[in-house]
């Protein structure tokens, strides 16, 4: 082995971390976002207010409204994303004399009263783009972020391998010390939060498991769809034998909560109105550290027990927790923001580590001052991920206030300007100097996470002031979350820009990069 083992491990420390790393980042901020994804939602679409979707009296004023909307319906489905989740989303199937464009869905608030709120993906878009990239098939997207994580775990081991003084690193960081500097932050993120990275990313792993491995499927069930059959039980409506009244459905849910000791996030009503209706009422996604719900089926006219879904087995427990732990749906606010706080950690461990790389090679270089492509390139790169993805997101939020209310794919309009946005720094980066569009593109940035609490204030009624007078925690916690990433942002480029005050050119000593400046 090439200069003895760990100097092989150093290596292949370094080259995975760097060939994945913008990816792994991208990953990271997305995923650390999405812990507070109810909330971003929440601030989002800001025309929901009101009573709060909470209790078995919400799912029975939503079967009443539904009962009143569209009583000729097939199936109606009834969902809370938990108790932090702004209203209950309504989904129905319309029967076969509705018209064709007829609508199949709702919102509403806790006291059944319909909301119209705009068009927007909210915190789901972020969510879904840490796992399935957005506009790649996702079928190759979650191939190509199950590779990422497994270069993940690569790195992680490795670097372990790596570290000679592994203790000495958790309590070292020196500030404004160019490589070494960089090093220590490195070291710092990766080995404090070293539990919470390696669950991350092995729970990541788990948690598409079956995409990645789907021969245990195909060894005991005779298609993939028997599989996903036994594994998450969906019964389809019966056909129908002549009207009747649906029983009562706040008892039901009560009933429900109380067997399990946990509440319920979702009521599905199968040929409501009918002889033959069922009610199936299942557990939140926050019930439990499992994210596989339980459920009751009822007799839809006496309300009468007729069936349970308890997925308890070995496998599924393991996999439902393992998943869990990933997403953290189950945390406290207390421990929901140690979750954000470990997974900024890992950002910072990762863009640590794509800048260290430049650092460490840029003196080694034959001429620092005139880099051959392959480093500017990686320098460009690092600019439009570490800088640009903060600044999509900030785009993102500006473009849910600025967008007008009106008009078919609002949310797409949303998401395309993320897109513009990142790809705007990319370009950016691409064209100015190094030294230079580094400053620029962290002050940029710091100024659109600034815009975004003023923007909100001056196109909604839920102005931070007027949050904090209301005691809105979510909107005047989401206002003030912008503000301190605009002051890290601002704090990082007004950095840059002091160490970055020599000129560019031809010296005998190499100018600062933004790499060295912080």
């Amino acid at each position: 082995m090439k200069n003895g083992f760990r100097q092989s491990m150093a290596w292949l420390h370094t080259w995975t971390g760097l060939l994945l790393g913008w990816l792994l980042f991208a990953i990271f901020v997305t995923g650390t976002s999405s812990y507070f994804q109810e909330e971003i939602t929440a601030w989002m679409t800001p025309e929901v207010q009101g009573v709060s979707a909470d209790g078995a009296e919400s799912y029975a004023a939503a079967t009443r409204w539904l009962a009143r909307e569209v009583p000729g319906a097939g199936e109606w489905s009834i969902y809370s994303a938990g108790k932090r989740a702004a209203g209950l989303q309504l989904y129905w199937v319309n029967g076969p004399d509705a018209p064709e464009d007829a609508p199949t869905s709702a919102r509403l608030d806790g006291a059944g009263h319909k909301v119209e709120a705009r068009d927007t993906r909210g915190g789901a878009f972020l969510y879904r783009f840490h796992y399935d990239l957005y506009y790649i098939n996702w079928y190759w997207a979650r191939w190509i972020v199950g590779i990422a994580a497994m270069a993940m775990l690569v790195a992680i081991l490795s670097g372990i391998v790596t570290h000679k003084k592994i203790i000495a690193d958790f309590f070292l960081l020196r500030l404004g010390k160019g490589q070494r500097s960089w090093l220590d932050a490195h070291n710092a993120s990766s080995v404090l939060f070293l539990p919470f990275i390696l669950m991350i990313t092995y729970t990541g792993l788990v948690s598409l498991a079956t995409h990645y491995m789907p021969w245990g499927i195909a060894a005991n069930y005779a298609s993939e769809d028997k599989f996903f059959e036994a594994a998450f039980p969906w019964p389809a409506p019966a056909e129908k034998a002549g009207p009747a009244p649906l029983t009562a459905i706040a008892p039901l849910v009560e009933r429900a909560e109380r067997t399990w000791g946990a509440g319920a996030g979702s009521v599905r009503v199968l040929n409501p109105g009918d002889r033959t209706a069922q009610v199936i009422v299942s557990t939140a996604p926050d019930a439990g550290m499992s994210v596989r719900p339980r459920s009751l089926t009822f007799d839809g006219v006496t309300g009468k027990l007729v069936g349970a879904h308890d997925p308890s087995g070995a496998a599924s427990a393991t996999e439902g927790t393992m998943i869990g732990l990933h997403a953290g749906r189950f945390a406290s606010a207390v421990l929901r923001t140690l979750y954000f706080l470990s997974g900024l950690a890992g950002c910072v461990m990762v863009g640590s580590g794509l800048i260290l790389w430049t650092v460490k090679r840029r003196a080694k270089l034959a001429d620092p001052d005139r880099p051959h492509f392959g480093f500017r390139l990686v320098e460009k790169l690092n600019i439009g991920a570490i800088a640009g993805l903060p600044f999509a997101i900030a785009a993102y939020f500006l473009a849910n206030r600025l967008l007008p209310l009106a008009g078919d794919g609002r949310s797409d309009r949303e998401i395309a300007a993320f897109f513009i946005a990142w790809g705007a720094t990319f370009v950016w980066a691409g064209v100015r100097p190094t030294p230079r569009a580094w400053p620029e593109a962290l002050a940029v940035t710091a100024i659109a996470f600034a815009c975004v609490p003023i923007v909100n204030a001056l196109t909604t009624d839920r102005s931070l002031v007027a949050s904090l007078i209301a005691g809105d925690r979510v909107f005047a916690g989401f206002d003030l979350a912008m503000l301190l990433a605009a002051a890290g942002f601002g704090w990082a480029a007004s950095r840059v820009l002091r160490r970055t005050a020599k000129p560019v050119g031809r010296s005998a000593k190499p100018s600062p990069t933004a790499a060295e400046a912080l």
